[in-house]
């Protein structure tokens, strides 16, 4: 089945893609294989990217980098949970401010990815707002290259930690060696 059409019998709902929908089969795999520390560095790639695209439409909205800076502090014991996980509401409480559909999404998105320092099942929580995002943006009918295009991004960053990630190891507080 062409994902294209199953998504495009969803475009009223306010997330396109479900955690175990069949495009993602091979990230999810990736996600369950790789460590806690691999996917929260992943995350936080993708997460401050998204923010620089939350930036250029509303400059003076601080509250998704307070999310990432105390979620990074989170990871390395720095804070406790209750601070970071404040600030990632915070984030889910700007998208209920905004009316673009994009921006929700990119704003859910960041909230996800600062919540893989909880746990790395949250990462495919970034993917699927990520890519709502993308198809709100583009539309149905010009997204389908750009999604998966965007997938394989994914993909790959999840093999460059695999090969990067101990260069931080000196940086994580204990739980996150807990995989």
């Amino acid at each position: 089945m062409d994902w294209v059409n199953d998504i495009n019998r969803k475009l009223n709902n306010k997330v396109l893609f479900s955690k175990d929908h069949y495009v993602l089969k091979e990230l999810n795999k990736l996600i369950s294989k790789n460590n806690h520390r691999i996917m929260v560095l992943w995350a936080f790639d993708f997460v401050d990217e998204t923010i620089q695209k939350i930036k250029k439409n509303y400059p003076n909205e601080v509250r998704p980098q307070i999310a990432l800076d105390l979620s990074k502090d989170w990871a390395m014991g720095l804070v406790k949970m209750p601070i970071a996980k404040k600030a990632i509401l915070n984030v889910h409480s700007f998208a209920k401010e905004i009316t673009s559909e994009e921006d929700v999404a990119l704003c859910h998105a960041i909230g996800q990815g600062c919540g893989v320092v909880h746990g790395k099942g949250h990462a495919i929580g970034f993917a699927i707002y990520d890519l709502t995002a993308i198809i709100r943006h583009y539309g149905i009918n010009d997204c389908k290259m750009l999604v998966e295009e965007r997938i394989k991004q994914y993909i790959d960053r999840i093999y460059y930690w695999n090969k990067h990630y101990l260069q931080n190891d000196n940086k994580w507080t204990k739980f996150m060696y807990k995989d």
